[in-house]
């Protein structure tokens, strides 16, 4: 193994997953390197658990390869768990047992050293904020203490590799910001994090991103490289009197490429920022509609992610015209 080898926490090759005629994962690549917080982002049955099922384990790739803490993912399975936390979005909590009891199982299966098992117990309990809860049937817990503490469970035996299934999906956005804290918290002691997610703003806390769409890698960078390097278009924030009937005016526009809501305005792509600014401003000002602000800002991460969509489903339908 030379030395950028070394480096790699997760290297994947042409990675597919088939269920008889279905593809679930059509020849993924990319690598993830050691210590940094990867997400996989993508819409609900995009792809992206089925993706982390075959490198923990779970499931057998139909073909390409993979290592995982330089280990095979067909061949080495056992091995790879041994190596890594893994976390579904079902937070993998056994209910009628308490919070302590929980931890204790997942001592068990780790096979914690006896003599560490007490000092990782309390940590779970501080970092979850558990303390006074240890007691507590899991059943009767917040979606967020029940987050952490499945968290907590997944990193008892302080694995190199952290595998997060969604793991935020169903938690209200402060308890999201605070398993986030959690997250970099253990990136920064030098653990590497592969999270998936359809949640555009957190991504934005990942070092770096792999963009799923229908079973394919569509993208894979930074988010600022994401953002700077994908979307050519640009983006103008439009602030109107009611903007869901705006939307139908807009679109008619030659000038517009597509217009989505966003908050309590409108994300309209364009080819020219100037030139459509005109355009709406004039057409909104003839429909009567009140204009608070028409301006060009940087695209986010989900004005890329829908634009590349968009441009993948007009990219199909024009060889279905060929074919």
């Amino acid at each position: 193994m030379n030395t950028n080898e070394a480096e790699l926490a997760v290297v994947v090759r042409d990675l597919e997953k088939r269920f008889g005629k279905f593809v679930a994962v059509s020849s993924v690549s990319f690598e993830v390197t050691r210590g940094e917080i990867f997400g996989f982002l993508g819409s609900n049955g995009a792809g992206k658990s089925t993706v982390i099922r075959m490198l923990v384990g779970l499931l057998a790739p139909t073909s390409g390869s993979g290592t995982v803490a330089g280990f095979d993912v067909e061949t080495e399975t056992e091995n790879i768990k041994k190596h890594i936390g893994y976390m579904s979005q079902k937070f993998s909590l056994y209910e009628d047992l308490t919070v302590e009891e929980n931890i204790n199982f997942y001592s068990g299966i780790y096979r914690i050293d006896r003599a560490k098992k007490k000092q990782r117990k309390e940590w779970v309990l501080e970092m979850a904020g558990l303390r006074d809860h240890r007691h507590s049937r899991t059943s009767i817990l917040s979606a967020g203490w029940k987050q952490r503490l499945a968290l907590g469970c997944a990193v008892l035996h302080e694995p190199e590799i952290i595998f997060l299934d969604e793991p935020t999906s169903g938690v209200d956005p402060i308890s999201r910001r605070q398993f986030w804290d959690l997250i970099n918290e253990l990136a920064g002691k030098g653990v590497t994090v592969f999270v998936t997610t359809h949640y555009m703003d957190e991504a934005e806390y990942c070092d770096r991103l792999g963009l799923m769409d229908r079973g394919e890698l569509i993208a894979v960078g930074t988010p600022g490289s994401v953002k700077a390097d994908l979307m050519k278009d640009d983006i103008l924030d439009v602030h109107c009197q009611r903007p869901q009937d705006a939307i139908a005016d807009i679109e008619q526009l030659a000038s517009v490429k597509d217009v989505a809501l966003f908050g309590r305005g409108l994300h309209v792509v364009v080819e020219n920022a100037e030139l459509a600014t005109t355009e709406i401003r004039k057409l909104l000002e003839s429909k009567s509609f009140a204009i608070e602000k028409i301006e060009a800002i940087p695209p986010t991460l989900e004005d890329v992610f829908v634009s590349l969509i968009e441009a993948r489903d007009k990219a199909m339908d024009v060889r279905k015209v060929a074919g």
